[in-house]
């Protein structure tokens, strides 16, 4: 009786935990807002090690997932949870909230400071990052994108990848294999930050006002998106 009682004050210690992981609140989403904003900061203030301006000038929509400080998965699965911004006539969208899981991050599971960034490089790539949600690799073809600010990148994902996929961790940056993730809207995130379900697609079309705390990180991307355009006219 004793050793059912220990088991029981277990599985509802786990379930409350699970639960505490998923709430969502609003201080938890701008603090992720910023954690993308400085993920884009940093890898682009490397010119050895970040994105190449000449893929970044071409970028349709741009997702960061990044890290988090305590615990970067939940219960030892491949899980993580961004924001998306994606490129419109008239700027940059609002973000969306969005959560990555399953598939073979090519990282051990648990390690801190392990960022991901998506970028959707033609029209095909923006019409998956339109979908409510999509699997990386059978949805919507992806590769391991070119690292370095003035690298030379292969043809073939000019051909074929919709999604260019990177890495960083532990100040390693590098394309990476995502294939078998699946990337979606996480509505409850969505309905904090907008107060209402707004749909993926009217966000990331520009049909949705970026709200304030959200500003920095828009505006992080469309500089380098804006300085990477000068370098390749």
């Amino acid at each position: 009786m004793k050793r059912w009682s220990v088991m029981m004050c277990a599985l509802a210690l786990t379930a409350g935990s699970t639960v505490a992981f998923g709430a969502s609140d609003k201080a938890k989403l701008v603090e992720r807002l910023q954690d993308a904003q400085a993920v884009v900061t940093q890898i682009m203030a490397a010119p050895d090690k970040g994105i190449p301006s000449s893929i970044l000038s071409g970028a349709q929509c741009v997702t960061v997932i990044p890290s988090y400080k305590k615990a970067a998965f939940v219960l030892g699965a491949q899980y993580g949870q961004g924001v998306v911004t994606c490129r419109t006539p008239r700027g940059w969208s609002a973000p969306v909230f969005v959560q990555l899981a399953g598939g073979s991050f090519g990282f051990q599971i648990g390690v801190q400071g392990t960022d991901l960034i998506i970028i959707a490089m033609n029209d095909r790539g923006l019409q998956d990052m339109l979908k409510n949600k999509f699997k990386i690799g059978a949805d919507a073809a992806a590769a391991a994108g070119p690292v370095g600010r003035n690298a030379q990148a292969g043809t073939d994902w000019k051909m074929n990848a919709e999604l260019l996929t990177y890495s960083r961790s532990k100040g390693l940056f590098a394309g990476i294999d995502l294939d078998g993730s699946v990337l979606s809207q996480n509505q409850d995130d969505t309905r904090v930050m907008y107060g209402d379900a707004v749909p993926y697609e009217t966000i990331l079309k520009g049909n949705q006002a970026t709200p304030d705390e959200a500003r920095p990180f828009v505006r992080t991307v469309a500089k380098y998106f804006i300085e990477a355009k000068a370098e390749n006219k």
